[in-house]
């Protein structure tokens, strides 16, 4: 039998990289970080316990590159999606996309998304895996196609907002809706509320626009609110007279 070729090799070591990736998404998603091994994701992914050292340094990097890898391929999914984006309005309705594809990821796999943020703040911080730099690439490709005129700041600051609704998708104790952090992204880069895929049961059921992003005032002046009442006065004690008093001088 004759040796496999270079081509070959790097292709079955993408395919095995490609497992290991997606049983460790599975996995964590089902149970969880710290219930999910090392071990429990080879054998799902049918690699040996070894292998995933070869490719990662640890489990936490692990996670890392397997979710950018699942945000690459919604947000590619969604940039593709029939009918594609075209003509002059195409920059924006990417954009749209773009933003509804990060913010469906929180609401659809919140263990998953909330285990990954608390990773991106640990010791070991961002990791530029091959997987986010993919990641990265199409984001921004999203804003350049949108106009900016500075994709890599541009670039960085979607990615800022992004990730800073996501954190607030998943806070424990005090969630903010999604639909009104999408009502914030659409406002700040000029985006209608039709664009994309709007919150809502499916992409065809019926839009009542984006919620407002500040609870109005009451038309007119606020009222004063009526003066408290002051307290009556003391009567002042009656003094007994003293030696230099009017009183006593008449004595």
């Amino acid at each position: 039998m004759s040796p496999r070729s270079p081509s070959v090799n790097e292709e079955l070591r993408r395919r095995s990289r490609e497992r290991l990736l997606q049983a460790t998404v599975e996995l964590v998603d089902e149970r969880g970080y710290e219930a999910t091994t090392l071990g429990d994701i080879a054998c799902r992914a049918g690699s040996a316990r070894g292998l995933i050292s070869y490719y990662f340094p640890g489990k936490r990097q692990l996670l890392q590159s397997a979710v950018h890898r699942l945000m690459h391929h919604s947000l590619q999914a969604a940039l593709e999606r029939e009918p594609v984006p075209a003509g002059e309005d195409a920059g924006r309705e990417r954009l749209a996309r773009a933003i509804d594809a990060i913010l469906g990821l929180a609401q659809e796999r919140p263990l998953l998304m909330r285990t990954h943020m608390a990773g991106i703040l640990t010791a070991e911080g961002f990791i530029q895996c091959p997987e986010q730099q993919r990641l990265a690439f199409l984001l921004r490709d999203t804003v350049e196609r949108y106009g900016s005129k500075d994709a890599d700041t541009d670039y960085r600051l979607l990615r800022a907002l992004l990730m800073g609704s996501v954190v607030a998708v998943l806070l424990p104790g005090a969630p903010m809706p999604a639909a009104r952090l999408r009502a914030e992204l659409f406002q700040r880069y000029g985006l209608d509320w039709e664009l994309g895929v709007p919150p809502s049961e499916g992409p065809d059921a019926p839009l009542e626009g984006p919620p407002p992003l500040l609870t109005p005032a009451p038309e007119g002046p606020t009222p004063l609110p009526e003066p408290s009442p002051l307290p009556e006065p003391s009567p002042l004690p009656e003094q007994s007279p003293t030696a230099d008093s009017p009183a006593a001088a008449e004595g």
